[in-house]
């Protein structure tokens, strides 16, 4: 029987084991990266006949900057797609970061939400998702079809 794109999603999703395998240095915590999500993924993705696209984009809300990740998973065998977003907002400025690399750190955590949000990851207990380091605002947020 072949599958559909939601029954294949399942079977990633259910299969997916990303551990955190990066310590903050401050906290002494663990967490997992972006990359950690997508070294465990890719070969879920060819077992369950799947393909993954990221993308990024600026976007601006209420005068602030965002960069928004879209993470879409496609069916090969249909080209049916699911598509994620993950927003997170660009600091306007860190101490010893140049624009590009603050915009990078922002994608990074676009990109790892909107893998959480498509692949059911629930990083609601991981103290990366809960400590702001002293800040008031969080830093990210999922949309599922927010496009």
């Amino acid at each position: 029987m072949n599958k559909n794109i939601r029954q294949k999603l399942q079977g990633v999703q259910s299969s997916l084991k990303a551990p955190k395998g990066q310590t903050n240095k401050f906290g002494g915590y663990k967490y997992r990266s972006c990359e950690d999500i997508l070294t465990a993924l890719k070969p879920l993705l060819a077992e369950w006949g799947c393909s993954l696209t990221v993308s990024d984009s600026i976007v601006e809300i209420s005068g602030r900057v965002y960069v928004k990740a879209v993470a879409t998973l496609l069916d090969n065998d249909s080209d049916a797609g699911i598509p994620v977003a993950g927003f997170a907002r660009e600091a306007e400025a860190k101490k010893g970061m140049d624009d590009a690399q603050i915009t990078g750190s922002a994608s990074s955590y676009a990109r790892k939400y909107a893998l959480n949000g498509l692949f059911a990851i629930d990083d609601t207990k991981d103290p990366d998702a809960t400590n702001r380091h002293g800040k008031d605002k969080a830093r990210a947020v999922v949309t599922p079809t927010e496009f």
